[in-house]
């Protein structure tokens, strides 16, 4: 059965190779939606033959390429897939042959590897055998749901899979890969102000440090979703008030806080896209629900990046003027 499918994936795989023709990692610019096509392509004839949607295969592909930047114990892969084995769980734990690429051999250590592309190696580097490699493992789980949280949550851990699991809600949503876009949490028709607040003292509660910058605003104005994302966290917070926590691709949860509503409808789970409405500026919190006016009236934005292991924040103001910048330069 397993060479019957190797066969269709090799099929299928040159079809792509053959209309898309492979591009240098280091492509320019202006080739990345080809690059965008390539993936897809390859994602969607993998869903053909082993019947895993796509979109868990591109969320788990765009985690490990969100995670690999922060993580010094795996390297940043340079290839159309991100997925990284390391050489024992490719090879086989046993293996005496780490460097092997013998799928065979391979096979009877019980390692990840396998030979995708019909080259007669299982290459840990290749993109296809790695794509290849994956879908066999998670296929030892099923192709439900349920049975691929589970192979994640064996994979990775329980965290991560739920990141994973939200990540290709957005791709299932929007059907497609390029959801690059970011926009200024404040639309520019409003009035406001900010400076970098990250890392200052705040004493309410206890001495801790602020972990966001605080944007001035009037009561009522709108905020936005500043990407594409998945809406986890709703509610009261005694700290933050009302506030919104959206997970985006890049793998950052974004944290609106102090909010003196959401907008109508949100919910926990559902799908943003950059300049979608989440809630409007206020002064909630410092205190049990409903608590409002301890301060003036400011969205509180924060950043967290989660590397697969535990998560923190970071100063979000350079990205915020980013956003305002390329806000004001549009017409």
């Amino acid at each position: 059965m397993r060479q019957i499918k190797n066969f269709f994936t090799i099929l299928l795989i040159l079809t792509i190779i053959i209309s898309f023709p492979l591009l240098n990692v280091n492509a320019r610019e202006g080739e990345q939606q080809n690059i965008y096509r390539i993936r897809m392509g390859l994602f969607k004839n993998i869903e053909t033959i082993y019947q895993i949607p796509w979109y868990y295969l591109a969320a788990i592909d765009q985690f490990e390429r969100s995670i690999q930047p922060v993580r010094k114990d795996i390297p940043e892969k340079k290839g159309l897939i991100a997925i990284y084995f390391t050489k024992e769980k490719w090879a086989g734990l046993l293996h005496p042959d780490p460097d092997d690429q013998n799928p065979g051999r391979i096979q009877f250590f019980n390692g990840f590897g396998v030979d995708g592309n019909g080259d007669g190696k299982a290459n840990r580097d290749d993109d296809l055998d790695v794509l290849v490699a994956f879908s066999n493992f998670l296929l030892r789980y099923g192709t439900t749901e349920q049975a691929i949280i589970n192979g994640l949550k064996e994979y990775y851990n329980e965290q991560s899979a739920k990141i994973i699991l939200e990540m290709a809600a957005i791709y299932k949503n929007y059907n497609r890969l390029d959801l690059t876009g970011r926009v200024f949490p404040i639309p520019r028709w409003f009035n406001y102000s900010y400076q970098s607040t990250w890392g200052d003292t705040r004493g309410w509660g206890g001495i801790r440090i602020h972990e966001g910058t605080d944007i001035f605003s009037s009561y009522g104005t709108p905020v936005r979703s500043v990407s594409h994302g998945y809406v986890e966290v709703l509610g009261w917070n005694k700290y933050g008030g009302w506030r919104v926590g959206i997970r985006g691709l890049n793998n950052i949860y974004y944290y609106y806080a102090h909010l003196s509503s959401f907008k109508k409808g949100l919910k926990v789970g559902d799908i943003v896209k950059p300049g979608d409405i989440i809630g409007y500026v206020g002064s909630s919190g410092y205190g049990p629900p409903g608590t409002q006016g301890k301060f003036p009236p400011h969205l509180h934005f924060g950043m967290y990046k989660y590397n697969g292991r535990y998560e923190w924040s970071f100063d979000p103001t350079p990205y915020l003027r980013l956003w305002e910048k390329n806000q004001y330069s549009k017409r």
